[in-house]
């Protein structure tokens, strides 16, 4: 008999989101007035608050200077770190009022006060409320998730042979090529290419991880003893 796995379990949308804006880089920022591309220029405050530091000759920055606050939509999307089809992972909207903070040098910090949320991944579209997103933390896995697949991906083909195969067969049937596509303290996401389309499928954990030091041992009661690796000491516990 095949091994028995653990039931399917995921973030809430509020946790999924705050990871999602931990870990994206770059954002969309519209205004009634303005559109700005911003990369690695927003944080998330202790208080789930996105705050963004904007270059203070910007256009947008010097309406915000001049009027003290706005209507703003912010747009963030999530791409696979490995080159699969449709690497697009997730996206989110957020709208509210951008406010000005404070000026640092040459930057103006602005805070968003949240009025509505928004993220479509590959758990469902979702409505997050502001609260829920201010008091959710984000996956302990998600700073080392894309450095963790890759190394996955390149060093240890085998275990993703052997996770491909404790997917339902009815699943599996026809896939031509098994990726790593995502991974946090729940389980690891299969991208399943087939011939005309792709397919994704979560496998779970026995119990959610504290942080990347615990993914080895539980990718390693998945898929059984693999050589050790010193870079992630993948290997039967």
């Amino acid at each position: 008999m095949g091994k028995t796995l653990p039931a399917v379990t995921t973030g809430t949308p509020a946790e999924r989101l705050r990871t999602l804006l931990a870990v994206t880089d770059s954002l969309t920022l519209r205004t009634p007035r303005h559109h700005a591309d911003l990369v690695g220029r927003h944080t998330v405050a202790a208080d789930g608050r996105l705050r963004m530091a904007l270059p203070a000759r910007a256009e947008v920055a010097r309406h915000l200077f001049d009027v003290g606050e706005t209507p703003a939509l912010i747009e963030l999307t999530d791409l696979a770190p490995l080159p699969v089809r449709d690497r697009v992972r997730a996206r989110a909207t957020l709208t509210g009022w951008l406010t000005l903070d404070e000026l640092d040098g040459d930057d103006l910090t602005t805070v968003l006060d949240l009025a509505a949320a928004d993220l479509v991944d590959a758990d469902g579209d979702a409505s997050v409320d502001p609260d829920e997103l201010a008091a959710a933390r984000p996956d302990p896995l998600a700073p080392h998730e894309a450095d963790l697949l890759r190394h996955l991906h390149e060093q240890h083909p085998e275990a993703i042979h052997r996770l491909g195969h404790l997917v339902p067969a009815e699943q599996r049937g026809g896939a031509r090529r098994i990726h790593p596509l995502r991974l946090d303290r729940h389980g690891i996401v299969l991208r399943l290419e087939l011939p005309t389309h792709h397919r994704d499928v979560r496998i779970a954990f026995a119990a959610p991880l504290a942080g990347p030091e615990d993914a080895a041992e539980h990718l390693a009661r998945l898929v059984g003893p693999t050589p050790s690796c010193r870079a992630c000491a993948i290997t039967h516990p």
